[in-house]
């Protein structure tokens, strides 16, 4: 076999392969359109998905102070534990459509639809029109994708922010264009604004794939790479000295934080906390990486495929890694702006950095954020699936592709297997295409339909899991792809009676009820249309508002009822706020709650 798989220059790469066919474009056009009724199809079923970050939505769609902080509630008393950036997009729908279900959930929808989009695009660039449209279609169907684009929580518009990042490295790499790279910092820069450090996982990715590839001297390419780390610091630190500047007394607290700083924030509890287990004014430490299947399970090696997070991004995952290391033997003797390696280091470089950190970090870590793994499988497989089967002539390149097949069907089967009573007949469909793909590979027959087998091995399973994934409904804080609970050990939003909601409806003071954690104060948001005082945050562990500026806020007449039975304590329960209110003010039972009128 050759040293190369695609032939390659010695000099600047060639101009991007283009798509002369219009059956091409009309199957980029089906993509998306297939992705879209995949994740917009019955969205609203779900109600308002996550109610913590729905309530905020809620918030930002009634006053722009919180739409700019990300607050719970409309008075800005707390922030919700992540930057404020996802909100801005849902926010901002909710101002001019009106703020219901759909309001919530679309943007994730169409954000997803977006980094289909993107992924085709780069993918294209370095590899041509099918293995982009293989690219975009793995990714979509990849379970946890299709669970994350239909759902409210960050990770929506981090995985988008993160493939353009990628695309415009592409770019950068094709002429090494200082212009194009510092566009991808500028998207890892709203990135960390959307969900903090780990936007910063693919950096070393881009990086390395631009200082090894990119067609200029060794000088330029860390100049250009200064540059966009320039860029990176802009883009995200403005909203830092935004926080930083603006006075404390006249902004929210920033929810997670120990000290009301966003870049406590990023590098406590959601950054090194979330690593090594320490977490921080946030809250919820000890549940992490060794707990049950809504925290990650145990962590090791062998993480990304267990029980947790095993079925939400690992169908491909066997495969991808196959391919990388054979795409990368393969191409060792390639020119150094070689693209296709390029995109090989670029795409595996992401894999296996987040992947790791994944794999082994012992803080806080949900199933969910396996979502960012899913551009890179889906861009390895495509890739690396491309570059074989155009070499399929030579026996190491056609027992790669062979391996990758065999070992996909395989695995998808174990995965279909842990939920037995789910689909019994997929996953034995699912070994018989794969047998008849890797019979045809082994025999070298070399016909067009070959492909098609091969494409719908891959993605036969993971695609039934998806759909699945799409037609059940997700609430709670720990959603779960396919069949399974969609709790996953999650907490849901607190219920209310329709009796104190009603009574909470009639209010005209600035905030109609406070509560301890924000979990209960969002139901009683959600269901009532007024505001409502998250006491302490998620948890109820936050420092706000203190004692004395909650009694400052009832003496002035702007909180009408404190409702018992928050998260985090009550009345007698540690909470001193709550014990001040029973000590104070007389409770009465409405609904089967206790409350208390706090102008009484």
């Amino acid at each position: 076999m050759t040293a190369t798989l695609t032939p390659a220059p010695a000099a600047a790469p060639p101009a991007p392969e283009r798509d002369p066919k219009p059956v091409h474009r009309l199957a980029f056009f089906a993509l998306l359109a297939g992705t879209a009724v995949l994740y917009l199809w019955n969205l609203t079923a779900s109600g308002y998905g996550n109610e913590f970050y729905a309530a905020a939505t809620q918030a930002a769609s009634q006053s722009w102070k919180a739409l700019l902080f990300g607050s719970l509630d409309p008075g800005n008393t707390i922030t919700v534990d992540k930057p404020p950036a996802f909100l801005w997009v849902s926010g901002l729908f909710a101002k001019v459509f009106g703020f219901s279900s759909w309001t919530v959930l679309a943007p994730q929808a169409f954000e997803g639809v977006a980094a289909v989009a993107l992924l085709h695009a780069t993918v294209k660039r370095t590899s041509g029109p099918l293995a982009a449209l293989f690219a975009g279609a793995a990714f979509a169907l990849t379970p946890v994708a299709a669970l994350m684009f239909r759902f409210n929580l960050p990770d929506a518009l981090l995985v988008l922010l993160m493939v353009a990042a990628a695309y415009c490295t592409v770019r950068a790499l094709e002429k090494a264009s200082p212009l194009w790279l510092a566009l991808a910092g500028t998207a890892i820069g709203f990135a960390f604004l959307t969900k903090m450090l780990q936007a910063f996982l693919v950096l070393p990715a881009l990086a390395l794939a631009y200082l090894v590839a990119a067609p200029t001297s060794p000088w330029k390419r860390l100049l250009h790479l200064l540059g966009a780390g320039l860029a990176v610091v802009v883009s995200a630190g403005w909203f830092i000295a935004l926080v930083d500047l603006w006075p404390a007394g006249s902004r929210p607290y920033i929810g997670g934080s120990t000290d009301n700083s966003l870049w406590e924030l990023a590098i406590g509890y959601n950054g090194l906390g979330r690593i090594f287990g320490n977490s921080g004014g946030g809250g919820g430490g000890g549940m992490g990486g060794n707990g049950n299947i809504g925290f990650g399970g145990e962590t090791g090696i062998g993480r990304l495929f267990g029980a947790s997070m095993g079925p939400e991004i690992s169908w491909l995952l066997p495969a991808a890694l196959i391919g990388l290391v054979a795409g990368l033997w393969f191409l060792r003797r390639a020119p150094r702006t070689d693209r296709t390696r390029a995109a090989l280091v670029l795409w595996g470089g992401w894999l296996l950095v987040s992947g790791a950190v994944f794999s082994f970090m012992s803080g806080i870590t949900h199933p969910y954020y396996t979502v960012a793994l899913a551009p890179a499988i889906a861009a390895l497989v495509a890739i690396s699936g491309r570059e074989l089967w155009r070499g399929r002539a030579h026996f190491p390149a056609r027992t790669a592709l062979t391996a990758m097949v065999a070992v996909t069907g395989v695995w998808g089967y174990i995965l279909l297997d842990r939920t037995p009573d789910w689909a019994p007949w997929l996953r034995w469909l699912l070994l018989a295409v794969t047998a008849l793909a890797v019979l045809a590979l082994v025999f070298g027959l070399d016909r067009r339909w070959v492909a098609g087998v091969l494409v719908v091995a891959a993605l036969l399973g993971t695609s039934g899991y998806a759909v699945a994934t799409a037609a059940t409904t997700h609430s709670g804080s720990i959603p779960l792809s396919g069949p399974r609970s969609q709790q996953g050990g999650g907490m849901r939003g607190g219920t209310s009676s329709a009796e104190v909601v009603q009574l909470l409806k009639t209010t005209d003071t600035e905030w109609a009820a406070a509560t301890t954690g924000a979990q209960s104060a969002a139901g009683l948001q959600l269901a009532s249309g007024r505001p409502v005082i998250a006491i302490g945050g998620w948890n109820g562990s936050d420092p706000a508002p203190t004692l004395e500026e909650f009694q400052q806020l009832v003496a002035d007449g702007k909180v009408r009822y404190y409702v018992e039975g928050g998260r985090g304590g009550g009345p007698g329960g540690g909470n001193e706020i709550g014990e001040w209110v029973a000590a104070n003010f007389t409770a009465t039972t409405v609904g089967g709650q206790t409350l208390y009128d706090l102008t009484g």
